[in-house]
């Protein structure tokens, strides 16, 4: 059912030590749910990491209790680009053992070294110039739909893949100077460090991330540097930052930046689909998945209890797929999958 009033989608995060991560928890769950916000909170012994939605109604009470918690203190505030209110339909918050799933050990190197803070006019001016390396430090299925121009974009299912891919592929050029940039920024914070403390010695990165750079080059009146869509971890998937569209449906080829999980529970791979593919296929990834979502229960627990590493291992299977997408599996139905 449609809500009566507007929403806002913000996003946040800062790195900072709390002793009690529970009960920060379920302190902020109590504020916040009596507020009616939506989203999805991580929060961790090291800070918070949040995408949310907030009732324009409640948005000043919203602010005036973050003031009761030091953490909040100055923190920036990332505005959706493109903001319909359907970004989160429930409060999820969570306490993690970390901030991002980077698989990282911590211990092995200081977090807090990170890279110089670039606003958004001078990343923009030095990524204009041409004459810098640029690194999109999230996953492929994020950069395929949107990148800056010129930027290094590994074909990484994880952040620890990524880091691990970078570290190699630019082991020749540690005295570059090098433009990092992320969804919101919390990624650039431990890859900057990262990357330092493997001996690159200019390390910079995006302040507030793709976000905040759309809002300000928006708001400057100057062609955007990022093309296509920004993925956002929501329910809308992404949102466009220069109106273009650079990628295609992984199954017919068609200009086409809609992301989709597919329809198979078994599979559940996030991919691109088209209109017409949606419709084709009923929203799967493949035949395969299109047959399985179609039978019965009971076909569906026989496989499910002898689950392939196509279906009992996402990870390994997005990398199948990627390795059959990138042959140009479109072609030809029986090759999907």
């Amino acid at each position: 059912m449609a809500e009566p009033f507007v929403r806002r989608t913000i996003s946040l995060y800062r790195y900072f030590i709390l002793e009690n991560p529970q009960e920060f928890r379920d302190q902020l769950y109590k504020e916040w749910s009596a507020l009616n916000c939506f989203g999805r909170i991580y929060i961790a012994r090291e800070g918070i990491n949040a995408q949310m939605s907030v009732p324009q109604e409640y948005f000043e009470a919203f602010l005036e209790g973050m003031k009761n918690h030091p953490i909040f203190e100055n923190i920036p505030l990332k505005y959706a680009v493109e903001d319909n209110g359907k970004s989160f339909y429930k409060l999820s918050m969570k306490v993690k053992e970390k901030l991002v799933a980077d698989g990282l050990d911590d211990d092995s190197f200081d977090v807090t070294n990170v890279g110089k803070h670039l606003e958004a006019k001078e990343f923009h001016d030095l990524v204009e110039s041409g004459e810098h390396i640029v690194v999109d430090v999230r996953n492929h299925y994020e950069s395929e739909i949107g990148h800056f121009k010129g930027a290094i974009c590994p074909e990484a299912d994880t952040f620890r893949e990524e880091l691990v891919l970078l570290t190699d592929l630019l082991k020749d050029k540690k005295d570059s100077k090098l433009l990092l940039y992320c969804t919101g920024g919390i990624r650039c914070e431990k890859a900057s460090a990262y990357l330092k403390h493997h001996g690159f010695n200019d390390v910079n990165q995006l302040h507030g991330g793709i976000i905040d750079y759309a809002q300000n080059i928006k708001r400057l009146n100057i062609p955007s540097n990022f093309i296509g869509k920004n993925f956002v971890f929501d329910e809308r998937m992404g949102e466009s930052i220069d109106g273009q569209v650079i990628s295609k449906c992984h199954q017919c080829g068609t200009a086409c930046d809609v992301h989709l999980n597919c329809a198979n529970e078994l599979c559940h791979l996030l991919f691109i689909q088209c209109e017409a593919c949606a419709a084709k296929f009923e929203n799967c990834c493949c035949t395969e998945c299109q047959k399985i979502k179609n039978s019965s229960d009971e076909e569906k627990q026989v496989i499910r209890q002898s689950m392939t590493p196509k279906f009992g291992n996402r990870s390994m299977y997005r990398k199948s797929f990627r390795l059959v997408k990138n042959s140009n599996f479109a072609a030809s139905d029986s090759d999907q999958g």
